[in-house]
């Protein structure tokens, strides 16, 4: 059948209207979640965390708001021009607004300096470096779920306490490792104990850990600080278990997945610091419960739990600000996030202070005997909380230059 006259002047002249009104307003937000989807990191940030993404936009209500969210995320290979060059990409030519997570601090630092160059926003939450808040802070940057000062103080502080007042460190050689065995010292050495000896081994890449840990049953030392993470931590207990070693291990940074990995019956007794555990209370089990479809079979670490608790925070400041102005001025978005009160399923009410620091408490863990689980991922006991204006790093010592004296 043809196409009359009328008809066409009718399509030419919907053609030249201008777009709805509906359309023109939904502005587009765009978020990065960058991290680690092939390596040691993978399992504690990795695929869960672009889920936790998704899983803030749903609980969010995004589909109700007047705003528009994309979600691309990428793979830093643990390397940080791979994660330097990814991010100035996203900024420069594919109109990302924000990057969250991470998951390595080498990367971390590296992000938060290309978000400054560029003025736009960097939320980190699987990196562990205090730096990132102390000598290396910016106005365009937040460190949202722990940090190695939290961790030290925690499980460090607490073994050194009880005890364990000589350490050797085996630590993975970056910028973590080194932070971790750094701040974690700082602590021994205020309980009146000593650090017998440490070894650095390469990252990423390494995998016997079988002569570092005869280096540490030498030393005599009475605890061994574990300054690494995901499959260097897990490797590590595994083989130190397989050896014999007779020494106390102190897993600085273990993750609930690290500890699935391991199995309870090599895990077990070991102290953990944690800022969210799944069953830690009604909040925490329902986040967790809504994120099961989209992360079938595990649970959320810290990391994950992170990427969603920040998340939602940008959200609400995107409701506050309008998403013209939050697209136009990262630093000015960071303000507003630090002005804002936080608080959701995982972490509670919390606040961003001005070095950039998310806060909120911590808590040690002890990783719990076979027969005292109750199924998979049952796996902690409480030990001690660490207030949320303790837990952290304070103010006035981090060396953040936005900091006034």
């Amino acid at each position: 059948m043809g196409i009359d006259r009328r008809t066409l002047l009718a399509a030419a002249a919907a053609a030249s209207l201008p777009l709805s009104r509906a359309g023109a307003q939904t502005p587009t937000l765009k978020i990065g979640c960058l991290t680690d989807l092939s390596g040691p990191y993978k399992d504690l940030a990795g695929p869960v965390a672009v889920s936790c993404v998704h899983q803030a936009l749903e609980d969010f209500g995004i589909s109700g708001k007047a705003i528009k969210v994309e979600v691309v995320s990428a793979d830093h290979q643990n390397k940080p021009d791979v994660g330097a060059g990814i991010a100035g990409q996203w900024f420069d030519r594919d109109g990302v607004d924000i990057i969250l997570e991470v998951a390595n601090s080498g990367v971390a630092l590296a992000v938060a300096g290309v978000a400054k160059a560029k003025n736009k926003v960097y939320i980190n939450s699987g990196a562990a470096t205090s730096d990132l808040t102390g000598s290396g802070c910016n106005a365009n940057t937040i460190h949202w779920a722990y940090d190695t000062y939290m961790l030290a103080k925690s499980t460090g502080g607490a073994l050194a306490r009880a005890g364990g007042d000589s350490w050797f460190f085996i630590t993975a050689d970056y910028a973590f490792g080194k932070a971790l065995q750094r701040d974690t010292t700082g602590f021994i050495t205020e309980a009146g104990g000593k650090v017998a000896g440490s070894i650095a081994y390469p990252f990423p890449g390494t995998t016997d850990f079988s002569s570092l840990l005869l280096q540490a049953q030498s030393s005599g030392a009475k605890v061994l600080g574990l300054a690494n993470a995901g499959t260097d931590t897990i490797n590590s207990i595994k083989q130190a278990n397989e050896f014999g070693l007779k020494m106390k291990i102190a897993g600085l940074l273990l993750f609930i997945s690290d500890v699935h990995s391991i199995g309870l019956q090599v895990a077990q007794g070991i102290n953990v610091t944690d800022s969210f555990y799944w069953d830690m209370n009604d909040r925490s089990r329902a986040f967790s419960e809504r994120l099961k479809p989209k992360a079938p079979g595990v649970r959320p670490t810290m990391v994950h739990a992170g990427v969603y608790s920040s998340t939602l925070h940008y959200l609400k400041a995107a409701a506050a600000m309008g998403v013209a102005q939050i697209k136009a001025d990262g630093a000015a978005t960071v303000a507003q996030l630090k002005k804002m009160p936080t608080d959701d399923d995982c972490f509670g009410p919390g606040s961003i202070r001005e070095d950039g620091r998310k806060i909120h408490p911590s808590y040690l863990w002890e990783i719990k005997k076979p027969g005292e689980s109750k199924g998979p991922w049952d796996y902690y006991k409480a030990v001690a909380n660490t207030p949320a204006d303790q837990a952290f790093r304070p103010l006035n010592q981090g060396g953040c230059p936005m900091v006034k004296a």
